[in-house]
């Protein structure tokens, strides 16, 4: 645990101590799946375009629903969606839409499939310009936030802000600023871990 002056907050709110004596949030404190998620992937580095693309569009499906309906479907989206490749999603034509609107093993909202779609074939445009993890991690703020409690986490910041409108006018869909600060705390453009939680300072790009 990183140190830190005064002790951690305790309690709903703030950092909750697991029986194996290691702090995280109270949404990453109970489920199973969501701990395993925040212990080795949430705020971690994603710097490949195919797994950037599978967090913007799994952050869009998310939208309006819990992050544990969506992890527990990822294996059945990757499956839907060719294992998230821009350039296999961006071929999907209106046959595939209907069978996605089939599958119950995903979300079957077909604003948010065919935003997927479109995002892909924006994907493929971007690479004229750098590509999409260039363009995405450009947007990097010069300090991350400093919360102790939950209740202390933005949900949105100039720079997602700013992000949403980028990737609006290259022709993505479903990026808002709330959504895309939660993609920035998930591949680690930001860390916002709780100050006690034994994962702050784990990305190697801020420090603890």
């Amino acid at each position: 645990m990183p140190a830190i002056e005064g002790d951690p907050v305790i309690g709903e709110d703030g950092p909750i101590i697991g029986e194996d004596g290691l702090a995280r949030p109270p949404w990453a404190a109970r489920d199973p799946l969501l701990r395993e998620y925040y212990d080795t992937e949430w705020g971690m580095p994603v710097r490949d375009e195919a797994g950037l693309f599978e967090r913007i569009s799994l952050e869009a499906f998310q939208s309006g629903l819990s992050w544990a309906t969506i992890l527990r479907k990822r294996p059945a989206f990757r499956n839907a969606f060719t294992g998230f490749q821009p350039d296999e999603v961006a071929a999907f034509d209106e046959r595939d839409v209907e069978r996605l609107l089939g599958d119950a093993g995903i979300i079957r909202n077909r604003r948010k499939i065919d935003a997927t779609i479109r995002n892909a074939r924006a994907t493929i445009e971007l690479r004229a310009d750098g590509g999409l993890v260039e363009f995405v991690w450009s947007f990097g703020p010069a300090t991350t936030p400093m919360p102790r409690r939950v209740s202390e986490v933005p949900t949105t910041s100039d720079e997602s802000i700013a992000l949403a409108k980028a990737l609006r006018s290259r022709g993505f869909g479903f990026v808002g600023p709330t959504t895309m600060f939660a993609l920035m705390e998930a591949i680690g453009i930001i860390d916002t871990h709780l100050l006690g939680s034994h994962r702050r300072g784990t990305s190697g790009i801020w420090p603890g």
